[in-house]
C-alpha cells in the first residue's frame, strides 16, 4: 500500500489540530487571573499536555489502530460494551464542538475588517461554508489534505512568529519593567491560579492524538508517532509562549483583559496600526483553517471506526478506499447545526473538559498494560495525577465563574449518556443473540 503521510505531514497535522482558536481565546483569561505570569502559565499546560501525550504514544505505538482515543479504551477493556460506547461518544461530540469553534473563530475573524463583522447569521453563513469547503477537500484527496495542511500550518507558523517579533519590538514595556512587574505578580499569586490557567490552557494543546488517526496512511509509525507527537507539542509550547510573551510585554494588560478573542488584532492595530492587524487576522485564519481540516481529517476516522463497531450508525463507516465519506458529510452537518442554533462558548467548555477526563481516561488505560505498552510506572502516575487535578480545577473554575455553563454541561452529558447507553445495549443484545 502506497502511504501518503511522512513525519512532516504528520507534524503538520498534529500542530494544525492543536493551533486553532485557543491562543487567540486564552490570553485575556489568563492575564486576568495571572497577570504577567500567563506566558508561564501556558507552558505548564504545555507540560500537562506532554504527560497527556506519553500514553497516547505508547498506546498509539502498541495498538496502531486508527481508533485512537476510542480504540485504545475499548481494545484495553474489551469486555465492556457500555465503557466502549461511553468513550465512543464523549470524544466525537468533543471533536464537532471544538470543529464548530474553530470554523466560527475563523468566520469572526476573516469578516472583522469588513461591514458584516457584526452581523450574526454572517457570521454563521460564513463559518458553515468553511466547515464544507474543508470537508470537500478532505473527501477529495489524502494527498491533496497533506499538502494543503502543510502550506497552511507552516505559513502561519512564521507569520505567528513575525507578530512576536513585531510585538516585543513596537511594545513600549521595557525589560527592567517587565521583570519588576513579573516578580510582583509572582509574590501575590496564588499557586491555585497558575494551576488553574495551566488546566484551562490545556484546551489548546488538544489535537496531537490526531496523529494516530492516521496511523494506515503513514510510514513506520512506530517511529513516527512519538516523533510527530512529542515534536509538536513542543513546537506548540513554544509557540504559545512566545506569542503569549510578547502580548504582555507588548500590550497593556487591561486591553488583554477587555478585549479578550480579539486581544491580539487590537493590541497590535494599537501599536502597528492596520499592518499589524491584518497579520494577526492572517494569522488567525490560517490558524483556524488548518485546524479544521486536521480535526475534521483524524477525528472522521474514529467516527468510522466507532460506526464499525456498533455504537454509531452503520452507515457512518462507509469508505471510499482509506476515506471515511460518510462520517466526514455527519461531522460536517452535526459542526454546521452546532454553529446555526449557536451557544458556541457553552460546547466549548463541555469540549474543555471532555478532553481532559477522556486524557485521563488514556493514562489510566495506559497504567492497565504498562508492561505490554513498556511505560515508565512514575511517568503514568504523573500524567495520571496531573490530568485528574486540572480536571478539578477547571470544574471549579467553571462553577465560580459561570455556573450556569456548568447545568448547560451536565444536560448536555446526561443526552449523549442516554445515547451511548442505548448503543450499548443493542451491542449486548447482539452479543447475547449470538451466544444463543
Amino acid at each position: 500500500m502506497n502511504k501518503n503521510l511522512g513525519l512532516k505531514e504528520l507534524i503538520a497535522i498534529a500542530v494544525g489540530g492543536m493551533v486553532g482558536g485557543g491562543i487567540f481565546t486564552i490570553l485575556g483569561i489568563s492575564v486576568s487571573m495571572v497577570g504577567f505570569l500567563a506566558p508561564f502559565a501556558i507552558a505548564l499546560g504545555g507540560v500537562v499536555a506532554l504527560f497527556a501525550a506519553y500514553s497516547y504514544v505508547k498506546l498509539g505505538v502498541y495498538y496502531q489502530d486508527e481508533g485512537a482515543t476510542y480504540a485504545f479504551f475499548k481494545r484495553t477493556y474489551p469486555d465492556s460494551h457500555l465503557a466502549a460506547s461511553f468513550i465512543g461518544w464523549y470524544t466525537i461530540f468533543g471533536y464537532i464542538s471544538t470543529l464548530a469553534l474553530y470554523a466560527y473563530t475563523f468566520s469572526s475573524y476573516g469578516i472583522s475588517g469588513s461591514e458584516w463583522a457584526h452581523n450574526e447569521w454572517v457570521r454563521k453563513g460564513v463559518a458553515i461554508a468553511i466547515i464544507w469547503t474543508f470537508a470537500g477537500i478532505n473527501l477529495w484527496s489524502v494527498k491533496g489534505m497533506g499538502r494543503i495542511e502543510d502550506l497552511m500550518v507552516y505559513i502561519k507558523l512564521v507569520i505567528l512568529f513575525v507578530i512576536s517579533l513585531l510585538l516585543i519590538y513596537y511594545g513600549k514595556t521595557d525589560m527592567h519593567t517587565f521583570g519588576q512587574t513579573l516578580m510582583q505578580d509572582f509574590d501575590r499569586t496564588p499557586l491555585l491560579h497558575i494551576l488553574t490557567v495551566s488546566s484551562v490552557t490545556f484546551v489548546a494543546y488538544e489535537g496531537f492524538q490526531l496523529v494516530i488517526n492516521a496511523v494506515k496512511e503513514m510510514d513506520h509509525p512506530e517511529r513516527n508517532i512519538p516523533r510527530a507527537i512529542y515534536g509538536a507539542v513542543f513546537l506548540v509550547a513554544a509557540i504559545y509562549f512566545i506569542i503569549a510573551f510578547a502580548a504582555v510585554v507588548a500590550i497593556p494588560a487591561q486591553d488583554l483583559i477587555h478585549n479578550k478573542e480579539y486581544a491580539l488584532a487590537a493590541g497590535a492595530e494599537a501599536i502597528m496600526g492596520h499592518l499589524g492587524r491584518d497579520l494577526v487576522i492572517v494569522g488567525a485564519v490560517l490558524a483556524t483553517s488548518s485546524a479544521i481540516s486536521g480535526t475534521m481529517f483524524g477525528s472522521s476516522r474514529q467516527m468510522a471506526r466507532i460506526a464499525d463497531d456498533g455504537y454509531l450508525p452503520g452507515t457512518l463507516s462507509h469508505r471510499r478506499g482509506m476515506i471515511p465519506t460518510y462520517a466526514i458529510l455527519a461531522m460536517a452537518a452535526t459542526a454546521s447545526t452546532l454553529i446555526f442554533v449557536g451557544g458556541l462558548r457553552l460546547i466549548l467548555e463541555f469540549g474543555s473538559i471532555t478532553f481532559l477526563l477522556v486524557s485521563l481516561l488514556m493514562a489510566v488505560a495506559n497504567f492497565k498494560i504498562r508492561h505490554a505498552t513498556h511505560s515508565s510506572t512514575l511517568f503514568t502516575l504523573i500524567a495520571i495525577a496531573g490530568l485528574s487535578i486540572g480536571s478539578i480545577l477547571i470544574l471549579w473554575y467553571e462553577y465560580k465563574t459561570k455556573p450556569e455553563q456548568m447545568l448547560f454541561i451536565l444536560i448536555l452529558y446526561g443526552i449523549l449518556t442516554l445515547g451511548a447507553w442505548g448503543y450499548s445495549r443493542i451491542a449486548d443484545t447482539k452479543k447475547f443473540g449470538k451466544m444463543t
